[in-house]
């Protein structure tokens, strides 16, 4: 492999970590291309996984136990994308690529660090551009969401947590009802119980600011791509399309490479191969 061909650097999205893009690696290695998953901070090894949290379940102590994730910040998560990038830099070009929330990690840095990507590429990921991720939730493009769906899930008060923390091991199955909603309608009932297996229970409270969207005179400057997940219930491809339009008109110069798979929030890590060939034709670019 020439030592100029591209590295994929993966980031993963919440409740997530780098073990969800082995099946999407493999894939990519197979079609001859480099890449490496990054955990973000209090993700992959460094999660916390309560003994509660284990078969029998204790839902009392799992609602109040505390969790390694508290008080990881924004900042530290894009240190961390920063880290991989600077890393992966010595060995060639960089595509950067992110999935769900964790566009927002490699939308500040790039922000911060354009020089270290040649592509920037969000799957169904949260690129934020007139506006900060959580004020999108109360945009029309996200009517569709049921913000009750995942409610039945929600283990502990994330106010007295400082963490927000869901039990993916319930036999609740209303809670599994909103759980597959959001996340695997278009998955067998194995694929939904074992992508809810790799899942960990925490995740942190700091989506950012208002302040924290991406810039038109470092971010705006990388070549971009957007692949589109049709059947995505989690963020619908109305809000997909959204954010393509808004960041083409933040920088009409340099507009969103885009590509659609037909895929939900998480069908395409299970069946990698369709999502393999578009970063490998990406890569081509």
């Amino acid at each position: 492999m020439s030592i100029q061909s591209p590295t994929f650097v993966l980031v993963h999205g919440a409740f997530s970590n780098s073990f969800s893009f082995a099946p999407l690696q493999a894939e990519l290695g197979l079609l001859g291309h480099r890449s490496a998953a990054v955990d973000l901070p209090g993700h992959g090894f460094e999660a916390t996984f309560p003994a509660a949290y284990q078969a029998p379940q204790r839902p009392e102590e799992l609602a109040t136990a505390p969790g390694g994730i508290k008080g990881v910040t924004l900042a530290e998560t894009v240190d961390r994308v920063i880290e991989a990038l600077e890393r992966a830099k010595r060995n060639g070009p960089v595509i950067l690529v992110a999935h769900s929330r964790g566009g927002l990690a490699i939308s500040m840095a790039a922000n911060a660090r354009p020089e270290l990507i040649d592509r920037i590429v969000y799957v169904s990921a949260w690129c934020p551009v007139e506006l900060a991720v959580n004020a999108y939730y109360a945009e029309p493009e996200m009517a569709s969401v049921d913000p009750n769906a995942l409610a039945g899930a929600l283990a502990g008060n994330p106010a007295e947590l400082g963490l927000l923390r869901f039990n993916f091991r319930t036999a609740d199955p209303d809670a599994l009802a909103g759980l597959r909603e959001a996340f695997a309608a278009d998955m067998t009932d194995d694929e939904f119980r074992n992508f809810l297996n790799t899942f960990q229970p925490d995740e942190n409270l700091d989506a950012g600011t208002p302040d924290d969207k991406v810039k038109p005179d470092t971010w705006g400057r990388i070549p971009r791509s957007f692949i589109r997940l049709t059947e995505d219930a989690s963020i619908p491809l109305p809000m997909q399309d959204r954010m393509i339009r808004e960041a083409d008109t933040l920088t009409p110069d340099n507009p969103f490479d885009v590509r659609t798979l037909q895929s939900g929030h998480l069908r395409w890590l299970v069946h990698p191969k369709p999502a393999a060939e578009a970063l490998a034709a990406i890569a081509a670019l």
